[in-house]
């Protein structure tokens, strides 16, 4: 769902990464993108070798194993643009020093819990603001933990916040006239970490590539209406585009 979310998103060329017991399952899903064996530490030296890989997304299906953790350091010290979701965040929040190895065009975009466990504090901080008046808000919390990070994060949520290392800061409040409840089905995050991912891959910066991603996954399911499952929100993409006069 991610390779297909980047797909639609214009990445144009997008191979997906598996271990050499999926591959046949991920041909069977797949036919728009390349497939490429990664079993190990070399295989991704190999496959990084290419300079046509622009961009990273890593982490849905990717699995927390020790293997995996050698793969997310690789890919986290290739330098390439990098969106880390799911396990990949499990993985990072796991390492030793885990913010050390985040550069400036990563995106770590967790859902509550995810966050609470690469920033406990914060999460904490922002669990215990008040109902009303000044407090602790998800932008409060989102700016501190890119600060810390080093990394654009985008904190997933039906008001979902977004931030820079430098302060920028963003919310894409699905809510109202934009309300989308429907998007709150299983792998509709993957394919926003997929569809950012593309982003990077087309040039965009992270702050920007995150900020719109939120913007196009919420059109998305918007376009496709309630019924929706993750597989369709890719499919909807394109809709989107025609309605914006691309």
């Amino acid at each position: 769902m991610a390779a297909r979310g980047a797909l639609r998103v214009g990445a144009g060329l997008v191979t997906l990464a598996a271990p050499g017991e999926a591959l046949a399952e991920c041909a069977a899903h797949l036919t728009a993108a390349m497939l490429r064996r990664v079993d190990d530490v070399g295989d991704l030296l190999a496959l990084l070798e290419d300079p046509r890989i622009s961009a990273l997304g890593l982490g849905p299906g990717f699995g927390t194993g020790s293997r995996e953790a050698e793969l997310l350091r690789l890919a986290l010290d290739s330098d390439r643009p990098l969106v880390l979701d799911a396990d990949g965040l499990s993985l990072l929040a796991q390492l030793e020093a885990p913010f050390s190895r985040l550069h400036g065009d990563c995106v770590l975009t967790p859902h509550g819990g995810e966050f609470a466990r690469l920033f406990p504090d914060l999460a904490e901080k922002l669990a215990g603001r008040p109902p009303h008046g000044p407090g602790f808000s998800r932008i409060d919390a989102v700016r501190a933990a890119a600060a810390r990070s080093g990394a654009v994060v985008l904190l997933k949520g039906a008001d979902t916040a977004i931030a820079a290392p430098d302060g920028r800061a963003a919310m894409h409040a699905a809510l109202y006239d934009r309300a989308a409840p429907w998007l709150a089905t299983a792998g509709a995050g993957d394919v926003l970490a997929g569809i950012v991912a593309g982003l990077l891959a087309r040039g965009r910066p992270p702050f920007e590539a995150a900020s719109l991603g939120a913007w196009l996954h919420v059109e998305a399911a918007r376009v496709f209406g309630p019924g929706l499952i993750a597989e369709d929100l890719p499919e909807s993409l394109p809709a989107v585009f025609r309605g914006l006069g691309l």
